[in-house]
């Protein structure tokens, strides 16, 4: 055996560990970038009327508003999700929702249904949702119909 042959037997486990520990921290890293994606509205927005799907690929978000509650319900368990009411000078008051009964469903009191009480109205609203690390944002108006 030569002295290049020894010399590479005991050079290569450190080189297979070394790898494997970059590689790690690489992948880590990788993961912990930020994501974001954008929802979009499926045609018209009315959450009285539980109308509201906003959509990412296969993510969707059911926004909906009921007496002084508004939830929100989505296809895969959200991290933390956040609901914004846009006034007319465009200053959003964040409402941030608590988990109802699962991670699909979030919930809290917003002043939504005095907003929009009477038909025809329209309001902005910006929904930002969270899952493992990833932002789903939005900024819709909803218009009550009936």
């Amino acid at each position: 055996m030569t002295r290049h042959s020894k010399l590479a037997m005991f050079l290569a486990p450190f080189l297979i560990i070394g790898g494997y520990v970059l590689s790690d921290l690489y992948l880590e890293d990788q993961a912990n970038e930020l994501k974001l994606f954008e929802l979009k509205p499926m045609g018209h927005c009315d959450v009285f009327n539980d109308n509201c799907i906003l959509k990412s690929g296969e993510f969707e978000i059911n926004v909906m508003h009921q007496g002084i509650v508004t939830t929100v319900n989505s296809t895969y368990p959200l991290d933390t999700a956040t609901l914004f009411l846009v006034d007319t000078q465009g200053e959003a008051t964040p409402y941030q929702l608590g988990m109802k009964d699962s991670p699909y469903y979030w919930k809290r009191e917003t002043p939504l249904g005095e907003l929009i009480a009477n038909k025809g109205e329209k309001y902005k609203l910006r929904f930002i949702g969270e899952i493992k690390g990833g932002k789903y944002i939005a900024e819709f108006y909803t218009q009550t119909v009936k």
